[in-house]
């Protein structure tokens, strides 16, 4: 007769598998490029580290890695690469790529151990990537008129007006981009223009488009999202469209960063998604900005302030944060205060840099009821230590467009909660 083993005997045998389990892997079974490391780069930073791409070199291969262990480790460790800029605990966004800490540990553990290939036989199949739409064919295209023949330099911002042709109002349930040479395009930003000052900035320079380094020159009326090196198409919440207003030119301002010795020719495309089900609410962009102020020369953490308060008849959720500075940008916190004095995060960069800049969807919708108020705080490095500082001795700087101004905003994108547009798709 066989007899079951005890009660006290199945917990021992229990915890003895959860220990091996939580071993370390053996010794032959080291971290290498096939394993592990492979995979890690295809999710994290094949997007833009392959070639014809904005990424300096390509990590398809482990021929590829193994030169630039180094390098990679340096900036991984330093959490520079991937870019991901908002500080964990400050805001839930969707589609992070912040690096974790196993992620991190995993590549330092391969690099000290000589960044070894492994057996190929463990790679996974290599990453496509699409030569045009993610999301399949678009409703409409917009693009400029014509190619632009992109300069040598290190940052050049070029804004091109499109006009669009619909002599209705559209809603929009996503948006994608698609650069016309991902060598040098670094990122694009989108602006709407009901009043015609943009086709007049481009009148006013020869050559397709307009010179735009802070900004489109006018106050938008909205925009219709942004595209950065690994960013997915911009796709609306379920019942949530952005307005393409009747007659609207959409404004394309696109960093360029051409460094190839030679021009090179761009004509991004965006892709318009209509809205196919119907919209219930619109999605607005409020921006927190302060436009009164001077961040001294020599400062090296200036602090500027800005605030709104939401009308008291209004309910909002916040669905995105947007924040942005120019080059002497240090720090930037936005925080909500609900009215009974809670105070909630929205978002925290404590790295800013210029040049990484993007817009960031919650995972959540953030409530915003009446009486809220929204500070920004935001901290400027106007030293002669400051390597981006464009003012060399450094000078007073306020607001302003230029390379050499300053900005201090938020934009927030919100929902309107007694809104009920009942749009529907024609």
């Amino acid at each position: 007769m066989t007899r079951r083993p005890s009660r006290a005997a199945c917990a021992r045998l229990v915890t003895l598998l959860v220990t091996l389990i939580a071993l370390p892997a053996a010794a032959d079974e080291r971290v290498t490029w096939s394993n592990q490391i492979a995979r890690l780069f295809q999710q994290h930073c094949q997007a833009c580290h392959r070639p014809g791409d904005v990424a300096p070199f390509s990590l398809l291969t482990h021929r590829d890695a193994y030169r630039q262990q180094d390098k990679i480790l340096g900036m991984v460790e330093a959490r520079k690469m991937p870019p991901w800029k908002p500080v964990p605990g400050f805001g839930h966004f969707l589609g992070s790529r912040r690096l974790s800490d196993a992620e991190i540990e995993l590549v330092k553990t391969w690099v000290q151990s000589g960044a070894p290939e492994g057996d190929p036989k463990d790679l996974p199949p290599p990453r496509r990537f699409p030569d045009t739409w993610t999301l399949g064919p678009p409703d409409a295209i917009l693009a400029p008129a014509e190619a632009y023949q992109v300069p040598t330099g290190d940052d050049l911002y070029r804004c091109f007006v499109i006009p669009t042709s619909f002599a209705e109002d559209r809603y929009l349930s996503a948006v994608e981009f698609v650069p016309g040479s991902r060598k040098v395009v670094h990122h694009v930003l989108t602006y709407l223009d009901t009043g015609g000052t943009a086709e007049a900035l481009d009148r006013a320079e020869p050559g397709p488009g307009y010179t735009c380094f802070g900004g489109p020159g006018f106050l938008p009326r909205g925009g219709v999202g942004g595209w950065a090196p690994g960013s997915p198409p911009t796709v609306m919440r379920d019942g949530v469209g952005m307005l393409l207003p009747a007659g609207a030119r959409v404004v394309m301002q696109v960093h360029y960063h051409n460094k190839s010795g030679g021009a090179q020719e761009d004509r991004t495309r965006i892709g318009l998604h209509f809205a196919r089900t119907p919209v219930d609410k619109r999605s607005r962009s409020i921006p927190v900005l302060n436009r009164v102020f001077t961040i001294p020369a020599g400062a090296s953490r200036h602090e500027v302030r800005a605030s709104w308060t939401v009308p008291p008849a209004w309910n909002l959720h916040a669905i995105g944060v947007f924040p942005h500075m120019h080059l002497l940008g240090h720090e930037m916190t936005v925080t909500a205060t609900y009215p009974d004095g809670t105070v909630r995060p929205l978002i925290r960069i404590d790295d800013w840099d210029f040049h990484w800049q993007g817009g960031y969807d919650y995972v959540e919708p953030v409530p915003l009821p009446g009486g809220t108020r929204i500070d920004v705080v935001a901290v400027y490095d106007n030293s002669a230590a400051n390597r981006r500082n464009p003012s060399k001795p450094p000078k007073d700087v306020g607001w302003g467009e230029g390379t050499a101004d300053e900005m201090c905003i938020a934009f927030i994108r919100v929902t309107v909660d007694s809104e009920q547009l009942n749009h529907r798709p024609r």
